[in-house]
């Protein structure tokens, strides 16, 4: 018995896809989904000579309870489109593919508008490309992909859609991934305390490396699943060679506009791969994507199990009173969204006001501008986490040196006996024409901290390029902040000279550092270097790095290093707070993004109007309990000046 197939919609499209199929199916030819379909229906084809996005929005409102597989096939500015097919079991339906190809295109805002303008007024009856030669293209490729459908083959429209040049008549396929914010096919649970609930487990090193996953076994999915020009969650990749190393930037389209993340390794190919992961968790940090925000209250109604955002720093109050400061008082009597996090030091789900767990709400009716801070992705939720704490840590240790103006102690770099560490030096000091300066930054956890400093032996150039980092091995802490240094040696030069007005201005006006490159580029100027002096002071011996780091990491186990923290944590009565931001799109591939607060620690900021040290009481005491001071420090005492992490 033939297959019964029902075509779906008027014009050249549907008459030659028809007349191909009538000879070996049964077709049934409809305008609308007026009069419903056939259950004994096997394939849906929904095609047109235009783009008309309320009949593919129709498909999924009758063809969904069906059960019923269907495919489009359509023409849209100049192309072809077929796909995908949409299999009412599954995720992944026309409207994930459709707000994919809309977030990777250029005219993201501009094709939004038109997409509701023509859902709402009918859509256009012909597309002005959809000439006889192209639709018989179109109808080509849907006719080969029908076959295969109803034959059992493996089809290419599941989870993927076709785009076909109608002036060139080329044709390429693409992938894309369900959109877990999808109102069609996806329903996101509810956040709720149980599915917060972190039990740690068993994470194996790689290689005696600090990572559970190998990028030889990521290399597998992470280009084929996320980055792609058309439909991808990235779409788009850039090889930097100017820098010293081999930095890549994939770009992650937001509604907004476009943002370059990076990856940097001594390989481009390995670098693309670190890029997408960092592009990932850049995505998973914007806005809640694994699960649905469904507490909405006051924190007065809620402080029994919810967090004091006091604890983890506020703006100053004289900078809320400013008429034009972007962020009001936090006001314990007014309801605001909170997720469910969980605290690793109490062993208990905990509340964590929505705008502080995903960055980009800190803004509007916010109380704090809140960063990326934290956020970190891994091969497994205790990799996540593990890293996540490291961030914290790395920030923390550079800020609290900023405000207290710490003399650390100079690291001597070849004292650690690293043959590629000396290599990256000799390579910076080579090609980038900088000097690299060490510094043990370590705070009274222990954790090997380190902040570094370039500085530029040529006439041109940044003069001075700061970077931090934290590791438990302190060596990869120290390279972790050369790729950093390296990353911004060269290219920024030319911005410099261009701006160098715009920047003395900043340097005389500390308030005009209003952006997130406003800091790295104030010190670049030669006059601003009088602010480091307490670091590049050189009267202080070398020291070593088996003199100034003494922690150790046996373990085989990356579960067991996290313990080792955590403990150190608990002894100083700091939590760690734990926002699992995982989602359907990293999940597939066994990835975790969480984003991790430990209160008390300070919170990175980007422009110097919204530091954040109130309520922050660590940042006085600790520089006595470390010896730098004789006493406690007052907050007038703290350093004035923005601090200089790019």
């Amino acid at each position: 018995m033939s297959a019964a197939v029902v075509v779906v919609g008027e014009g050249m499209l549907a008459d030659q896809v028809c007349e191909e199929l009538s000879a070996q199916y049964l077709v049934v030819r409809q305008i609308d989904f007026g009069r419903g379909v056939s259950k004994s229906t096997d394939l849906v084809l929904v095609l047109h000579d235009a783009w008309n996005p309320s009949v593919h929005q129709k498909a999924e409102e009758v063809l969904r309870p069906t059960g019923i597989r269907w495919l489009r096939g359509f023409v849209s500015f100049g192309e072809g489109v077929v796909g995908p097919l949409v299999c009412p079991d599954k995720e992944g339906c026309s409207q994930c593919a459709d707000m994919r190809q809309l977030m990777a295109g250029r005219d993201r805002k501009e094709m939004w508008e038109m997409q509701q303008g023509l859902a709402e007024d009918g859509g256009m009856s012909r597309d002005v490309w959809a000439t006889s030669s192209g639709l018989l293209q179109v109808a080509s490729i849907l006719g080969a992909e029908v076959q295969r459908i109803l034959q059992g083959d493996e089809v290419h429209s599941e989870g993927r859609v076709c785009f076909i040049n109608l002036k060139t008549l080329k044709s390429s396929w693409h992938s894309f991934l369900p959109d877990p914010l999808c109102a069609v096919c996806n329903k996101l649970p509810d956040d709720s305390p149980n599915a917060a609930r972190i039990s740690l487990k068993p994470s194996p090193k790689m290689n005696d490396s600090y990572r559970c996953r190998s990028m030889d076994d990521l290399n597998k999915v992470l280009v084929k699943d996320y980055l792609d020009h058309r439909t991808g969650i990235l779409n788009g990749k850039m090889n930097d060679l100017i820098p010293p190393f081999a930095d890549v930037i994939v770009n992650l389209p937001l509604f907004s506009g476009d943002e370059g993340v990076a990856g940097r390794t001594h390989s481009y190919a390995k670098s693309e791969l670190t890029a997408i992961l960092e592009g990932l968790e850049r995505s998973c940090g914007m806005t809640p994507r694994g699960k649905r925000t469904v507490v909405y209250d006051s924190y007065c109604n809620l402080k029994d199990q919810a967090l004091n955002p006091i604890k983890v720093g506020v703006h100053e109050k004289e900078k809320y009173a400013r008429p034009e400061f972007p962020f009001q008082p936090f006001n314990p009597d007014r309801p605001i969204n909170w997720v469910w996090g969980y605290s690793l030091l109490q062993e208990r789900p905990i509340l964590v006001p929505e705008l502080l767990a995903y960055y980009s709400l800190g803004c509007g009716p916010g109380f704090v501008y809140e960063t990326s801070n934290g956020c970190a992705l891994g091969g497994s939720l205790e990799e996540a986490i593990f890293f996540g704490i490291l961030e914290v840590v790395e920030r923390d240790s550079f800020l609290m040196t900023w405000y207290a103006e710490l003399p650390l102690p100079r690291l001597d770099p070849y004292s650690a006996n690293d043959q590629e560490l000396q290599m990256m030096i000799d390579r910076v000091r080579a090609v980038g024409g900088y000097d690299l300066h060490f510094y043990n930054s370590t705070m009274e956890h222990g954790i090997p901290s380190v902040w570094a400093i370039a500085k530029n032996r040529k006439q041109k150039g940044l003069n001075i390029i700061c970077a931090a980092g934290a590791h438990l091995d302190p060596v990869l802490a120290v390279k972790s902040t050369v790729h950093e240094l390296a990353a911004m040696m060269l290219t920024l030069d030319e911005k410099l000279e261009s701006n160098q007005e715009e920047f003395v201005r900043m340097f005389q006006d500390s308030s005009l550092v209003q952006k997130m490159d406003d800091h790295g580029m104030l010190y670049g100027l030669p006059q601003a270097q009088e602010r480091l002096q307490f670091l590049l002071d050189d009267n202080r011996p070398l020291r070593s790095f088996d003199e100034e780091f003494n922690w150790k990491s046996p373990h085989k186990d990356l579960t067991d290093d996290l313990q080792d923290i955590l403990q150190k944590f608990r002894q100083l009565n700091l939590d760690v707070i734990v926002v699992d931001q995982s989602s359907s799109e990293t999940k597939r591939n066994g990835l975790y993004c969480v984003k991790v607060l430990i209160p008390g620690m300070l919170p990175m900021t980007f422009g110097h109007h919204l530091t954040r040290v109130t309520g922050l009481e660590r940042v006085l005491r600790v520089p006595m309990e470390l010896g730098y001071t004789k006493k406690t420090l007052t907050f007038d005492q703290l350093n004035q000046h923005p601090h200089p992490f790019p």
